[in-house]
């Protein structure tokens, strides 16, 4: 975890911006306009439009967050087209110096999870294949994490953490996760009766991360422990002192910079916040946003005779990335305020 560490001290900055794109947030006119430039696919033509969308975040926010955290699903939803534009974007964001965190929540065992931990380890090696394809790892993913499902168990974690270790990277278990119906399950206590199911997966997260602790005291196993649970989250805090923790929920969700603030050690450390709408989708809140919602503006009549639809899309796209950064700056600020009067 010492990469991801050292960029957030970098930036002074400990939060992620979720790339989560899906019509709904993408302006009018930047759809319009990669509807035009692709008339004959609908995949290729939202994989424009969140391509552009995508572009016009990261570079406003490079140089004010440490990460950011592509979730897969938006890109599967595409097809092959979305596949693609998933590993461009976090191609483009590691170009920018950021920290890439995939949010792809995988669990298997076995064979299967190795192979899923190419996520990490990148396309597997041919031995026999003594050609020009070189000795460096081929990595089409770009990711420097991966989110993991800890459900079937070590079979399913082990995998992934082998692979982490030999490629540099690190892998993120669901612990205690934002959702609500999360209870249904987390919260359940074992059969031993002395700990609920999420302390239960915390306890094996420590674990399963013991041989490998870097130069800053955590492993390479981190947690996903949801912001709208604070009390448990403060516990988890303490039960898992070598386990960085990524921390959802905060925003749209509900969650606030005061309940995430003692998921932090006691040097402010330890844990990195997520935000994805209330980033990406920040432009919609600008007095600015009516002109480009999709009630209010108007498609030209045929697009491939509309010299003005570029030059729309352009101004949505710089409007996106100044609303960004200021929400990207305002997040920074509520988390810093939070810590320094825990």
């Amino acid at each position: 975890m010492d990469k991801l560490i050292e960029a957030i001290e970098r930036t002074g900055n400990p939060s992620v911006v979720g790339l989560d794109p899906k019509p709904a947030l993408i302006p009018a006119p930047v759809l319009d306009a990669a509807r035009a430039d692709n008339p004959e696919s609908r995949s290729l033509a939202l994989a424009a439009a969140y391509r552009a969308f995508n572009k016009a975040v990261v570079d406003a926010v490079a140089d004010i967050v440490p990460a950011v955290k592509p979730q897969i699903a938006m890109y599967e939803a595409l097809g092959t087209a979305g596949v693609q534009l998933y590993c461009d974007t976090c191609a483009y964001a590691a170009s920018r110096g950021l920290y890439v965190l995939g949010d792809v929540k995988r669990g298997d065992i076995g064979s299967t999870a190795a192979q899923y931990a190419a996520h990490l380890g990148g396309v597997p090696d041919v031995p026999e294949w003594d050609d020009g394809f070189g000795s460096a790892p081929e990595d089409p993913w770009h990711e420097d994490a991966i989110t993991v499902n800890p459900y079937l168990g070590s079979d399913g974690i082990l995998p992934f953490v082998d692979v982490a270790q030999a490629a540099d990277k690190d892998v993120f278990v669901l612990v205690r996760t934002s959702n609500p119906s999360s209870s249904q399950l987390q919260t359940v206590t074992t059969a031993a009766g002395d700990a609920t199911v999420g302390e239960l997966v915390a306890q094996l997260a420590e674990e399963w991360g013991k041989g490998t602790i870097g130069s800053h005291g955590y492993s390479r196993v981190g947690a996903v422990v949801g912001a709208t649970h604070p009390e448990e989250g403060a516990a988890l805090r303490r039960l898992m002192p070598h386990t960085f923790f990524l921390v959802p929920g905060y925003g749209a969700q509900g969650g606030t910079a005061a309940d995430v603030a003692h998921m932090f050690d006691e040097h402010g450390s330890g844990a990195i916040v997520n935000s994805s709408r209330g980033i990406i989708a920040a432009w919609k809140k600008d007095p600015q946003a009516s002109r480009f919602d999709a009630d209010a503006f108007e498609s030209p009549r045929s697009m491939a005779q509309s010299e003005a639809i570029h030059d729309d899309a352009a101004e949505a796209l710089d409007l996106v990335g100044a609303a960004a950064a200021r929400a990207a700056r305002a997040m920074r600020d509520d988390i810093a305020s939070a810590l320094a009067n825990r």
